[in-house]
């Protein structure tokens, strides 16, 4: 099962949802919540000290706006990438946000999410 084979619309209900968990656990500061879609190889890689201290002590991560623009997607592989323009409640500007989706175990999961 290869997750570039859905039609755009397909893929969307799949990511604005988890993009907008990601958001709200985020803000909480809820990172067991906010990891619990991460596919396992990201979940490995993840230094947990420094997770947590994003979550501590990021103003962005913590006050992100929860509309979101959708800004396109990127397919490659056995991945793709779901791109949304953010905001912040505290500091003015925008940011893009990137999540990677893919198929883990029959399941879709996130492979990479950042901002910047």
């Amino acid at each position: 099962m290869n997750i570039i084979d859905k039609t755009d619309e397909e893929i969307l209900e799949i990511a604005h949802p988890m993009w907008d968990d990601l958001v709200k656990y985020s803000n909480k500061g809820q990172y067991g919540k906010f990891i619990r879609k991460f596919s396992y190889d990201l979940l490995l890689g993840l230094n947990e000290v420094e997770v947590g201290k994003q979550f501590a002590h990021s103003e962005l991560t913590r006050n992100l706006v929860e509309e979101r623009d959708f800004l396109g997607l990127i397919r490659r592989g056995q991945h793709v990438t779901v791109l949304y323009r953010v905001r912040s409640k505290k500091r003015e500007g925008e940011w893009l946000g990137r999540m990677v989706l893919g198929y883990e175990n029959g399941e879709v999961r996130i492979f990479a999410a950042s901002i910047f």
